[in-house]
């Protein structure tokens, strides 16, 4: 398998076109993900952070960790022809490394399996819907390590 190459999106109409995308937040993370119509297989990759994470030191604290988590996850789950947008959410600055790495990592593989159609297509359901499922005790195995 050839190796992926990497883009940053920089531009506010891709951001824009993305903000339009299937998207997923996990934990400290929100994460777009859209496919473009061109043939170019190179992952295109944009990060953000808006004034409610704090003041400017805060934001780009919070783009530079997601940033570094983005480079250690994406090569590993990102999809060629793809945009990804990565916004910081309110937790992104203090959250704990490997659970901010388990955020990203999670989240792309859920979007993952959303657009191959083996995930929910709908909305969520409600947090009173289910108690089974939502208020399992143990943590998911799976996605960790």
């Amino acid at each position: 398998m050839s190796e992926l190459k990497f883009e940053r999106l920089r531009k506010r109409p891709d951001f824009l076109l993305a903000a339009k995308a299937p998207a997923l937040s996990r934990g400290a993370v929100f994460i777009q993900m859209r496919k473009r119509p061109d043939e170019d297989p190179t992952v295109r990759v944009g990060f953000t952070a808006t004034k409610k994470i704090g003041g400017a030191v805060d934001r780009n604290r919070a783009k530079r960790r997601l940033r570094e988590a983005a480079r250690l996850v994406l090569p590993l789950h990102a999809r060629p022809s793809h945009d990804y947008v990565f916004i910081a959410r309110g937790g992104t600055t203090a959250r704990e490394w490997g659970r901010l790495l388990d955020d990203v990592k999670t989240a792309l593989i859920s979007l993952a399996a959303e657009h191959d159609g083996k995930g929910p297509k709908g909305p969520r359901p409600s947090p009173g819907a289910s108690k089974t499922a939502a208020s399992s005790p143990r943590p998911d195995q799976t996605v960790s390590g």
